[in-house]
């Protein structure tokens, strides 16, 4: 029941995010009811078609769409009123980031999938939505080039992971995560807590 819910919260995120971004790049509405369906649903997909897990979440409750275009809308209608764009993408796109995470991470365990793979699933569930946003808007993707990004969902999923071994409760542990790896991303933000960068130039002589 809290997955669900916190499914419901970060499609609904993400969706704007996606929204937003569209916007951004001056699309039409379908525009941006595409994007914002691929960033809110396409890291799951990824998921469940790697794992081999089917049918694909939205395919078999397909309210979820009705969610993402109505998150989609709402964006569209609230933007103009947005003074802080780019920090409420961030913070928004940080919240889905992390539930889509645990989502990611709860289903490949329930799969029983070895831990390698769980967090590879939470990874892509988390990640690769906002990664094909970003493609279809042609902006270099979050993950690759700003603040912690794909790191902060392997140690969200560890964590996840630890403290269900432990033997704190999977509502606990949801929990506990969910804010313990938004508050993780909102201080790589602003902190700007970065990877090392691998910087080539290929002078000629």
């Amino acid at each position: 029941m809290l997955l669900s819910l916190i499914y419901l919260i970060a499609i609904s995120a993400e969706a704007m995010t996606g929204a937003l971004s569209a916007g951004r790049r001056r699309m039409d509405l379908f525009g941006v009811v595409i994007i914002a369906c691929v960033t809110a649903l396409g890291g799951g997909s990824l998921r469940d078609i790697v794992l081999g897990h089917y049918p694909l979440g939205w395919v078999k409750h397909p309210e979820y769409l009705g969610f993402t275009i109505c998150a989609a809308l709402i964006a569209t209608w609230v933007a103009r009123w947005m003074h802080h764009f780019r920090r409420t993408f961030l913070v928004l796109d940080g919240l889905g980031l992390i539930a889509f995470t645990l989502i990611g991470c709860a289903v490949a365990r329930e799969g029983g999938h070895t831990v390698p793979i769980i967090l590879i699933a939470g990874m892509l569930t988390g990640a690769f939505g906002g990664v094909l946003r970003d493609v279809l808007c042609n902006e270099v993707p979050l993950i690759f080039q700003k603040e912690l990004y794909a790191v902060i969902t392997l140690l969200t999923g560890a964590a996840y992971l630890a403290l269900l071994e432990l033997g704190v409760s999977l509502n606990a542990a949801t929990l506990w995560c969910l804010g313990g790896g938004f508050l993780f991303r909102l201080l790589a933000i602003h902190f700007k807590w970065e990877m090392p960068k691998f910087v080539y130039r290929d002078e000629v002589h």
